[in-house]
């Protein structure tokens, strides 16, 4: 039992094999690594952490199968309801999601005229965990014929549980299984009595290749299992073996599966870490070169995780073809064991990026039946919407887009929804709602679930797997707490402390109070859609926080500012880390943390491209498109969620930009908001003519003043001395507001600062800040 923070709560031992399973063994993995001292060894029993006893079910939740759709398109909703009698659902707009009582709460319109149904409640559970499935084949049963299961294993996690490598049923009945757990690799094969187990007795080194096996023969009812290292490392050899009392029962009509077995609630003992070229042949062998390399007449399944990178794909080179594919999305384009440096792209060089990494809280898709189907009638208006669902007691509102109509006037401001950015955060596990934040959430009435206590969504590609490797992928096709009206990020001493898809809609509600027309289009629409989605307006806005992005939505920008389009880029740290998708499996991002950035991880060497579209992942800066070259300005100083002030620039003074400051005498512009206390604030950013600012930009306004945790980011720096451009590191801690005029009429406005949109509410929309967007786009439009 290792100790619990001081805290004074309950709590409650559980013993390792509960805690090696479902959802309780991944939220101890997650948290341990931030209690010093208990990561690494192992845990013989785990007690339940305080955030537990703070712990509210969720009795009522959903998601829905796409982020938008046009009228006349279909959205479908998937909820998990708790609850007997049935919940009811009604169409709702949302405006505000910021439940700060000083703003006045979120603020959420009905439309129960629109759309209103009542559902059968249904409870739907979500099976985590990525590993390879192939149906059965006759080919694979041995009947009385002796047979060999090999593969190359690299364990990423060894707290002593079971971890499958290979099975096929269950030995408990007929079937067989091979496994690492804390005495070294198993094989557990049926018989008439039970199963038997044969043990080879090594401890593994994580991170390090091993080639394993098993051999079953029937005749003589023994079982042989080995491991060796994959490279002469000094390390032996180690095979043992078992003779059943009674007759083996290997064979079973169950599928063959990678890196998990059947438990009785589905797929369990997933293994952490990555496998390679499994391979099924008959015979018995009894060192590790026999199991590499079998006479091909023997063969009954060779697969090759080099084919296929870009797919769920699991390709068999053996004669009878029997492919399979891997569930929930485990991580390709990793090094394999035969990886040697000289090629650091996958596609160059697939047969050195064979291996699969799998991980027991991986999730592409909740899997969810489908609760109700709404299609969005024609003459809905384009903006932000949510299915409200009630029942019980419980509430839930689950948002989506609704684009404007293809049949109707468009208006002339379009706001970008960066689900991209809220993909690549969804469900952010931060270790941060403590007692003060719980209480803030109550009285505020803000969304109440956390991503701290609650894990059976997954989370996101800020966090890590229980084997300390970074999250890749995101899957939209889940409940996304953190894409929710009233969810808080940060117990904001300053504010509201809303990031995301709640900080965005600052920018919705100050449109509709200043009466200014807009519609939406979200990122995976223009993606697919291209310049085409944003080619009918005057003016495009972004959100807060524009983050991630595809080469797909970086053309179309700058497409239409080619056209003459009028782009505004409200917000901070956007156009950041390049993410890659597959139209094969449009509901998933995929990441690499690769070089430089401020990251959460890193990717490992090799492993910088992505596996989705074999692009090279990491910063759009290093990928020769900084974010200077799309918004005007990029990614320079970061710090807490706290926000100071800009100071107009004597150029802001020129006749030029009278219209711009019109009503605006204050030479201080922002110094209040509700996202940390300031209009610059968190994550800033600031024109650089060398990274793509256009040369006639004009810095209107600058940033001061910052607290003293903020810092300059690493890629603009040389040493702790210089920076890249020659300044001091310390004078790159600013944020700047610019504007350009660009060709055939086009214009240019940004910020600087993730903040900006918090401090338009003040004083009902009526301040300097407020009064210098309305000025710009107001004159954008005309």
């Amino acid at each position: 039992v290792f100790p619990l923070p001081a805290c004074g709560e309950r709590a409650e031992a559980i013993e390792r094999p509960q805690c090696r399973s479902g959802a309780k063994r991944r939220r101890h993995c997650q948290n341990m690594r931030q209690w010093p001292g208990v990561r690494g060894r192992r845990v013989l029993a785990v007690q339940i952490f305080p955030q537990l006893d703070h712990h509210m079910a969720i009795s009522l939740i959903g998601y829905v199968d796409r982020f938008s759709a046009k009228p006349d398109g279909r959205i479908e909703c998937k909820v998990s309801s708790d609850f007997a009698e049935p919940f009811d659902v009604r169409l709702v707009r949302i405006r505000s999601g910021d439940p700060n009582p000083a703003r006045g709460g979120t603020k959420i319109i009905d439309l129960p005229d629109v759309f209103a149904t009542r559902c059968p409640s249904r409870k739907q559970t979500t099976a985590l965990g990525s590993y390879g499935r192939v149906p059965h084949a006759s080919a694979f049963d041995a009947g009385s014929e002796s047979i060999t299961w090999t593969a190359l294993v690299w364990p990423t996690l060894l707290d002593g549980a079971p971890m499958t490598i290979l099975s096929k049923g269950d030995p408990s009945h007929a079937g067989i299984r091979l496994s690492l757990d804390a005495d070294g690799i198993s094989a557990d094969v049926a018989t008439e009595t039970g199963p038997c187990r044969a043990t080879a007795s090594v401890k593994l080194s994580k991170r390090t290749w091993y080639r394993v096996w098993l051999s079953i023969n029937p005749a003589s009812r023994s079982i042989t299992v080995g491991c060796a290292p994959h490279s002469n490392g000094g390390a032996p050899e180690v095979v043992a073996t078992a003779t059943a009392s009674t007759a083996l029962k290997p064979d079973s009509a169950a599928e063959l599966l990678v890196a998990a077995h059947d438990g009785e609630t589905g797929k369990t003992a997933i293994f952490e870490g990555r496998i390679e070229a499994p391979l099924l042949f008959r015979g018995v062998v009894k060192t590790a070169s026999a199991a590499t390399s079998p006479q091909p007449s023997s063969i009954v399944a060779r697969y090759d995780f080099g084919i296929g990178i870009d797919s769920r794909h699991m390709h068999d080179r053996g004669p009878h073809a029997l492919h399979g594919s891997f569930v929930n999305m485990p991580t390709r384009a990793v090094r394999g064991a035969f990886w040697t440096g000289k090629e650091m792209c996958w596609r160059h060089a697939p047969q050195d990026y064979a291996a699969v990494h799998f991980h027991a809280d991986d999730l592409e898709d909740c899997g969810w039946a489908t609760s109700f189907t709404f299609t969005v009638p024609a003459e809905l208006k384009s903006g932000i919407y949510g299915f409200k669902l009630t029942c019980g007691g419980a509430e839930d509102i689950v948002p989506f887009y609704v684009r404007p109509s293809d049949a109707r006037p468009r208006a002339k401001v379009l706001v970008i929804g960066s689900t991209y950015t809220f993909q690549a955060y969804a469900n952010h596990l931060r270790f941060n709602f403590d007692d003060a934040f719980r209480a803030r959430v109550k009285a505020w009435g803000a969304y109440p679930h956390n991503s701290d206590d609650h894990h059976d969504f997954a989370h996101s590609t800020y966090n890590r797997h229980p084997d300390d490797t970074g999250v890749a992928y995101s899957s939209r096709l889940r409940p996304i707490f953190t894409m929710r009206p009233g969810y808080l990020t940060f117990n904001d001493a300053k504010g509201s402390g809303l990031r995301h898809f709640p900080a965005d809609t600052h920018l919705i509600d100050w449109l509709e109070t200043k009466g200014i027309d807009y519609d939406v289009e979200t990122d995976e629409d223009i993606d697919d859609d291209g310049v085409a989605a944003l080619a009918p307006y005057k003016v495009v806005l972004t959100g807060s926080h524009p983050e991630y992005h595809t080469s797909g939505t970086l053309d179309a920008i700058e497409a239409y500012k080619a056209q003459g389009g009028r782009f505004c880029y409200l917000g901070g740290n956007g156009f950041y880390w390049r993410i890659a998708r597959n139209p094969k499996i449009p509901h998933m991002i995929e990441l690499r943390r690769a070089e430089g950035g401020i990251r959460a991880w890193a990717a490992e060497p090799g492993e910088y491209f992505h596996s989705l579209d074999g692009q090279y992942g990491g910063l759009w800066r290093r990928n020769m498109r900084p974010p200077q070259s799309i918004g005007g300005v990029g990614f320079s100083g970061q710090g807490l969620f706290e926000g100071s002030y800009y100071r107009r620039t004597k150029a802001s003074y020129d006749a030029a930009f009278d219209w711009m400051f019109d009503g605006i005498s204050d030479e201080i512009l922002g110094d209040f908001g509700v996202s940390g206390g300031g209009a610059a604030g968190f994550e800033l950013d600031r024109a650089d003519v060398s990274l793509g600012t256009p040369t006639n930009a004009v810095i209107l306004a600058r940033s001061e003043k910052h607290q003293s945790h903020f810092v300059t980011v690493p890629e603009e720096l040389l040493n702790h001395l210089a920076a890249i451009n020659g300044e001091k590191p310390a004078d790159l801690v600013r944020a700047e507001i610019i504007y350009a005029d660009l060709p055939k009429g086009g214009a240019l406005f940004a910020v600087g600062s993730i903040t900006f949109c918090g401090s338009l509410g003040n004083n009902g929309c009526d301040n300097n800040v407020s009064r210098l967007l309305e000025n710009v786009v107001r004159r954008l439009m005309a």
